[in-house]
């Protein structure tokens, strides 16, 4: 019989929240993923195109890709097993298929790696954790997932606070570059939150061979937004 999760304890939820918090110092709100380039080339351009890319996104690109990598690298982190993350950091790193993507896959990484410092400053295993992370070229996956597992989240939560914070960064790239008004990000919002479990348990139940970043046209709008003449964003 499968033993049952731990309950989430209020700490560990209040952990969780921050972490996906759009105040978190860790500059997502600074990119699109390519979003802004899909409303340059006309592709996105009302709300109802707008929820269907992001919806599409989350399924396709971040459940198989980001969020399993994540899901698999938390045990790695808790049995301390530096081989196994610095395999699953080098694999979301060559997924990342335009300069940008690399580009925020590892400022975010930088970002959250100096907020760990000091968060945990106190902590000497947390401290030696974060520290072999800042001698990797570190991703934003493993970072998250270093910080999930310090909470003594279950992947499960950790993966639903992590999509939330994805979710609601993208809808405001969204508000901003489409342009939308808030209540409509709000409509969009409610239709990704309602995705996010099932892409959760997708991401979850993926082995290392089925992870995949097979998105050709968000990598093509990425590189394309790279040469954009205006933008608003980073990626």
């Amino acid at each position: 019989m499968n033993t049952p999760a731990p309950p989430l304890t209020p700490d560990c939820f209040l952990q969780l929240m921050w972490l996906a918090s759009p105040a978190l110092p860790i500059g997502g709100f600074s990119y699109s993923e390519a979003l802004e380039s899909a409303v340059n080339a006309a592709l996105v351009a009302t709300e109802s195109e707008a929820c269907s890319w992001l919806v599409a996104q989350l399924h396709l690109s971040q459940s198989r890709a980001d969020m399993a990598a994540i899901a698999q690298a938390m045990p790695a982190w808790a049995s301390h097993d530096t081989s196994r993350l610095a395999a699953l950091n080098a694999w979301v790193l060559t997924t990342r298929e335009s300069s940008e993507l690399r580009l925020q896959t590892e400022q975010m990484g930088r970002s959250l790696i100096e907020w760990l410092k000091n968060r945990y400053a106190d902590d000497a295993a947390a401290m030696q954790q974060t520290s072999w992370l800042a001698a990797q070229d570190a991703s934003y996956p493993m970072a998250f997932a270093l910080a999930a597992t310090l909470t003594g989240a279950t992947a499960r939560n950790a993966l639903l606070a992590y999509t939330f914070g994805w979710a609601e960064n993208m809808v405001q790239a969204a508000i901003k570059s489409v342009p939308l008004g808030q209540n409509a990000g709000q409509r969009i919002l409610a239709r990704l939150t309602a995705d996010i479990p099932a892409a959760v348990e997708h991401a979850l139940a993926l082995p290392d061979g089925q992870r995949q970043a097979f998105s050709p046209m968000l990598a093509i709008l990425s590189a394309r937004h790279e040469h954009q003449y205006s933008r608003l964003f980073r990626s």
